[in-house]
Formats: structure tokens, sequence, C-alpha cells
């Protein structure tokens, strides 16, 4: 089964990254990096990548058959997600072991979500 593990970020969060010297910062990259490391070497890992600021994000809407684009997210949207890791393992328990290594899951939330395939949607 595959779960997907988002990483949530918040202006708390990022209050909390800004105040961290820089050694701090590069162990929570090779925590990152040692984390995709095991993940991969386990076979467990689909893909893992980390997302642009929220402020390089785009909205689409279709009305009356036109696509509209606009930017996004919203102004009063706090926390948005940062990165993520799609892993394939037999249970939820395991994703969640996998999900309690993510460096964020310190300062932050990191969820866990069972993806569901279009065979398994029945589409």
């Amino acid at each position: 089964m595959r779960y997907l593990i988002m990483i949530h970020s918040n202006p708390r969060f990022r209050a909390l990254w800004e105040e961290l010297p820089d050694e701090k910062k590069a162990e929570f990259g090779r925590s990152h990096l040692a984390l995709s490391k095991a993940l991969e070497e386990s076979g467990e890992l689909v893909l893992s990548d980390g997302l642009a600021d929220p402020a390089e994000a785009k909205c689409v809407t279709v009305r009356d058959g036109k696509a509209v684009a606009s930017d996004g997210p919203f102004a009063e949207v706090k926390e948005h997600l940062v990165g993520f890791y799609l892993v394939e393992c037999e249970s939820m328990e395991r994703a969640l072991e996998h999900a309690a290594r993510v460096p964020d899951a310190l300062y932050g939330k990191v969820e866990v979500r069972p993806v569901r395939t279009v065979k398994e949607l029945g589409l």
C-alpha cells in the first residue's frame, strides 16, 4: 500500500527555523537525506521532494469551460505543505514509523494518508 507522508509548516515553525543556528539547519538537512537513503535502501521510497514557497503557487479553477489561474494559496492560510515522502509499505503502522523519523515532526505536524489508486476507487 502507498502512503503519502506530508510535511506541514506554519508561521511558528518558520520562526523557530529562522532562530536555529546554521549547524542545526545543516543537521536537519542531513536527517532528511539519511531518511531518504534509508527508505531507498529498504525499497519503500517511491518519491520524496520539497515544495516551493506558497507565494509561488497558483490555483486553477474552471468556470464556464475556461481555466482561470490565480495566485494562491490565500493569505489567510497559515499552515501549508512544504514537502512529502511517498512510500510503499505493508501497513499504516509502518508508514507512521517513517513519519516519526521526519525531522519536521520535532517542530510541527507530519500527516500520513493512504493513497487510493484509480483501480481501488473503482474508476
